[in-house]
């Protein structure tokens, strides 16, 4: 498997639109988008100009698959949020989200050096919150009926990983095909 976190660009903005008005990803996150390709430019400019985001396209073997987004990032309290999806089917089951998750945790607490990497899932999600559990991060609350989404409340579990915990526990033991990250300008300004 050939995994890259490639830089989004003008070009993307429907094929991502597309992904977060699928009601199979959309269901997982806390908006729902509307397809307007102007509105999707909006987002665009604004997370463009975000220096504490960095997001990229998930690619495999050529094939964009899904989006990554590392947020929040924050310097003094070395800390940042971060979320993904794969949009495409035809890699699910297949390690990526693994390989996806170990980058993410790589670049934040070896390129970004970093402390602390959090994560938000709905309660209901309960494969996620196992999966991020497999790969170091634990449960550190249960934010009720937080989020209204299609009219009905949903608990959060919010979830974090601490670089000691990276460096003792998972960098070593669990083997991973390291992602090719372009580079963002932004990122030196966020280190």
């Amino acid at each position: 498997m050939h995994l890259r976190f490639r830089t989004i660009t003008t070009d993307d903005l429907s094929m991502i639109l597309t992904w977060r008005t699928d009601p199979g990803i959309t269901q997982y996150m806390y908006t729902d988008v509307e397809y307007d390709l102007e509105k999707q430019r909006q987002w665009f400019r604004g997370i463009s100009s975000d220096s504490r985001r960095l997001d990229w396209i998930i690619n495999v073997d050529g094939e964009d698959v899904g989006l990554v987004s590392i947020l929040r990032i924050d310097p003094v309290h070395q800390r940042c949020e971060w979320a993904y999806y794969l949009a495409s089917p035809s890699v699910r089951g297949k390690g990526v989200g693994k390989n996806v998750e170990l980058n993410v945790l790589a670049y934040v607490f070896e390129t970004l050096k970093l402390n602390k990497l959090c994560c938000e899932v709905f309660a209901f999600n309960e494969l996620v919150i196992k999966i991020h559990e497999k790969y170091g991060s634990r449960v550190e609350g249960n934010r009720r009926q937080h989020i209204l989404k299609n009219g009905q409340f949903h608990d959060v579990v919010e979830m974090g990983i601490l670089r000691s915990e990276w460096e003792s526990n998972i960098k070593e033991r669990i083997p991973f095909v390291r992602a090719d990250i372009d580079p963002l300008e932004k990122e030196a300004s966020s280190a």
